[in-house]
């Protein structure tokens, strides 16, 4: 009897462990079937631009184009939350802090200064790229260095600024007659402020131009601007920033419309009716924003990462309008630019 017992509890023993080994089998394929189940995050970019959605298109396309060359397609394997403030500087703080609301991974600052400013104010923990516009980004205060950047802000600078002296110089050499320059700037711009009364002046003098400074501080103030000035200019200088790069289409219509050469510090100008560009290579450089996205995105720390400037730069001649406003392109010049619309 004894024996019998015996067998019967090893066998038992035996069942229970079979049991429990079907069991566990059992259960590590369900919660492998609940792994394999459980969807990928999908990584979140959040765009703030300076713009509204028609005149940032070409910018925010070419970054689309840089993140597809880098595998990332918006709406299937990465998804992007716009904002556009419309060229109101009033709304940058509230949309910066919106995105950070949403918890994106990371925001990229289509914009100069005073939007990545409030962006930077809305957080120091989401990675910001800059897209270029500008003050210095070590002057700024943005960074530590271009090498090191030190914080969670890094990306391109674009040497708007920096450039201010050339364009004057080939606005010179396209129109030899020239002699007083109408400056455009929106003058609660800091940087916009700093171009037009510091860079600008200074070039000139060496060009023998003589600069007249345009502030305008909102969107209904450009006529009055364009209708008051007692000295009539020989040529026009555009500068940059939110005010003037959402009302392209009026700057570009009142120059022609008063037969005034002009130089931008933007190329969407040129592509609109404005004479000359000249700059860094935009494509080229909104390629690199991506760049930045993507290292971030697969663990780089902003902080580790160097603030790029432009190694190429265009010039450009839109040479319809130049015969619209009965000017001749001398050939020396027409001859450097690298891009020419007829």
């Amino acid at each position: 009897m004894r024996i019998g017992i015996r067998h019967k509890a090893i066998g038992n023993r035996r069942n229970f462990k079979a049991i429990a080994v079907a069991l566990s089998t059992v259960l590590f394929a369900f919660c492998s079937a609940g792994e394999a189940q459980q969807p990928k995050k999908i990584p979140r970019i959040g765009y703030l631009s300076t713009r509204d959605p028609v005149s940032e298109s070409p910018r925010s396309e070419a970054v689309r184009r840089g993140l597809h060359e880098l595998s990332y397609i918006e709406g299937q394997n990465i998804t992007i939350e716009y904002r556009y403030s419309e060229g109101k500087r009033e709304r940058f703080a509230a949309l910066a802090a919106e995105l950070v609301r949403s918890k994106v991974d990371v925001i990229v600052v289509a914009g100069g200064d005073p939007a990545v400013r409030e962006a930077m104010n809305a957080t120091k923990i989401v990675p910001i790229v800059m897209s270029g516009g500008g003050l210095d980004p070590v002057e700024a205060g943005f960074v530590q260095s271009l090498a090191r950047p030190g914080g969670n802000v890094t990306g391109i600078t674009l040497l708007v600024l920096e450039l201010g002296g050339k364009r004057l110089e080939l606005l010179k050499e396209a129109v030899p007659k020239v002699a007083r320059v109408a400056a455009l700037y929106e003058s609660t711009n800091p940087s916009s402020v700093v171009e037009v009364k510091e860079i600008l002046p200074t070039a000139a003098r060496a060009l023998g131009l003589t600069i007249l400074p345009w502030g305008v501080r909102a969107a209904d103030e450009f006529e009055r601007v364009f209708a008051t000035q007692r000295e009539r200019p020989d040529g026009l200088y555009v500068s940059t920033g939110a005010l003037m790069n959402s009302n392209q289409n009026r700057i570009v219509t009142f120059a022609a419309k008063s037969r005034l050469p002009s130089m931008y510090g933007r190329r969407e100008y040129v592509d609109n009716g404005g004479l000359m560009y000249y700059g860094a290579d935009l494509a080229e450089s909104y390629r690199r924003v991506a760049y930045y996205v993507d290292r971030i995105l697969k663990g780089a720390k902003p902080a580790d990462l160097p603030v790029e400037q432009p190694t190429k730069f265009e010039f450009m001649i839109n040479l319809k309008t130049a015969k619209q406003i009965g000017l001749t392109i001398p050939p020396n010049v027409l001859a450097r630019a690298d891009r020419v619309i007829r």
